[in-house]
């Protein structure tokens, strides 16, 4: 579907400044959606928000559907009585810029355990009820979420495919003694994602009563070790043996990596999803809308064809492109949800075919300023080669920031951006690429902050093809400065992206 006119700022709320280590849903959260409305904006893209292993990256979580504990304010938890200021005293010295995600495991893990605790004894009725409902309601990914991580500690972190064939392969009885004997562990894991979720959720109404609709991110596919494979093996392509992925997921060679990328996780047995008309997938997309207003699908292409690499090759070199029935996918999800507020992340290697299945629904596609420069002028992230029903963007979170990757090009690409922008100099070259974004036809134009606050590389949130030091950069608590405010307030309601008055 088409959106009106409009902008906004990408920010995983991980960034946010915290004296716990790492970003959460407490005030710097609403602070930061204060500052979306005062400036003009009127989206907020999080990207996902779920439980983080290995790396650290929201795009290869322990569930689809599940929400990250790290992101939970134990300042919000202590308002509600279930821990005291006394609770915090001698906390680490973190470091301000980024997250020490060890060091922030180590100190907020216990506090939400004890919060745990103090909430079966102190919680009024009311909450408590409250807690009951969001655990039957939820039920459909919550039960197997809970069991799994539970097992998941008792392994030490160990894969589940290691685990005890009788574990592994969720044989009954062996399932029923362990979580009889684990109950406490498993409803700490509930208790945990019923304050990530009453907290987001809380967040999410304040950002809708101040004009501001939340994007958030489906990663189209899912990490091996995790619920979802653990417990929907069937619909995955594994070896049927190990439990190792049979047929791995990955993009071939492309701008971000001579040798492709290997992201190792199952690619899906869609016949096999299609055998119960893509229930799985249906209730994913519920789960999303239930805490987000559009959803950014992730590497749309792969609905149409993916790029698969047998098990045992080391790099995506080698692989196929096997056909995907995206078509019958979100005709099913119409017929069950609805037009969807979807947009198409269409980046990489885009066939006819691919831009098809994206036209027939009228999913919006994506445009990335930094992919303008260095070609001719049929460059399609030239924003003369905009459609309006498309996000334009001066980068995303796999990109370098605006100022880092101006800076690290030839004199001559540099000389070419001046030349298109019609400048004389690059001081605050960051502005003059938000200006010509928000001055395209675009209806939605979506600006990473780091932009917005003129950053380098050090700012950057993701290199692909790094398994490490991703996902870590935080801004201080002054960043947020009057100055940047106005100034994008100026640019947005000049290229007529404000919203409407009532």
């Amino acid at each position: 579907m088409p959106f009106p006119r409009s902008s906004g700022i990408l920010l995983h709320p991980t960034s946010f400044p915290s004296r716990f280590g790492v970003g959460e849903l407490g005030l710097e959260a609403y602070r930061f959606v204060d500052f979306l409305t005062e400036s003009k904006q009127q989206f907020w893209q999080i990207l996902p928000l779920g439980p983080t292993g290995y790396g650290n990256s929201p795009y290869m979580c322990f569930s689809a559907m599940a929400g990250n504990p790290l992101l939970i304010s134990p300042e919000k938890l202590r308002d509600d009585g279930l821990l005291n200021e006394e609770d915090f005293a001698n906390l680490p010295e973190f470091p301000a810029d980024k997250v020490d995600y060890e060091l922030a495991i180590k100190t907020k893990i216990p506090l939400l355990q004890k919060a745990c605790e103090n909430f079966k004894t102190k919680a009024s009725e009311f909450l408590q009820k409250e807690f009951a409902g969001f655990c039957q309601s939820k039920a459909y990914w919550l039960d197997d979420y809970a069991l799994f991580m539970t097992f998941l500690d008792t392994h030490e972190g160990a894969s589940w495919h290691t685990w005890s064939p009788e574990l592994a392969k969720r044989e009954p009885g062996t399932m029923d003694q362990l979580g009889r004997r684990l109950n406490a562990e498993i409803i700490f894991h509930k208790f945990v994602q019923f304050q990530f979720f009453r907290q987001w959720s809380e967040l999410k109404r304040y950002a809708n009563m101040r004009g501001i609709q939340i994007i958030g991110d489906i990663p189209i596919y899912v990490a091996h070790n995790s619920a979802d494979v653990w417990a929907n093996p069937q619909i995955f392509c594994l070896d049927e043996e190990t439990g190792e992925p049979a047929l791995m997921a990955g993009v071939p060679p492309d701008y971000f990596s001579e040798t492709g990328q290997l992201w190792g996780n199952p690619v899906y047995n869609w016949e096999e999803l299609q055998k119960d008309n893509f229930h799985w997938w249906v209730q994913r997309f519920q789960s999303m809308l239930d805490y987000v207003d559009i959803i950014r699908v992730d590497h749309f292409r792969g609905f149409e064809s993916f790029w698969a690499v047998k098990q045992g090759e080391e790099t995506a070199m080698y692989g196929e492109w096997v056909d995907a029935p995206g078509t019958a996918l979100f005709e099913v999800v119409k017929e069950k949800l609805g037009n969807l507020p979807i947009v198409a992340e269409d980046l990489g290697v885009i066939t006819p075919e691919v831009e098809a299945l994206r036209d027939r629904f009228k999913f919006p596609g994506m445009k990335i300023l930094q992919f303008a420069f260095g070609s001719d002028p049929g460059n399609p992230y030239l924003p003369f080669n905009y459609d309006r029903n498309c996000l334009a963007y001066t980068g995303t979170h796999d990109n370098d920031t605006t100022v880092g990757w101006f800076d690290k090009l030839s004199d001559e690409e540099k000389n070419s951006v001046l030349r298109y922008l019609g400048c004389t100099s690059a001081d605050g070259i960051h502005w003059d690429l938000i200006r010509l974004v928000l001055s395209s036809v675009a209806n939605q134009v979506i600006t990473p902050l780091q932009d917005i606050l003129g950053l380098g590389t050090q700012a950057r949130m993701n290199t692909p093809g790094i398994g490490e030091g991703n996902w870590e950069w935080r801004y201080r608590w002054d960043a947020l400065r009057w100055e940047d405010r106005e100034f994008l307030k100026t640019l947005t309601e000049i290229y007529g992206r404000a919203p409407m008055p009532v």
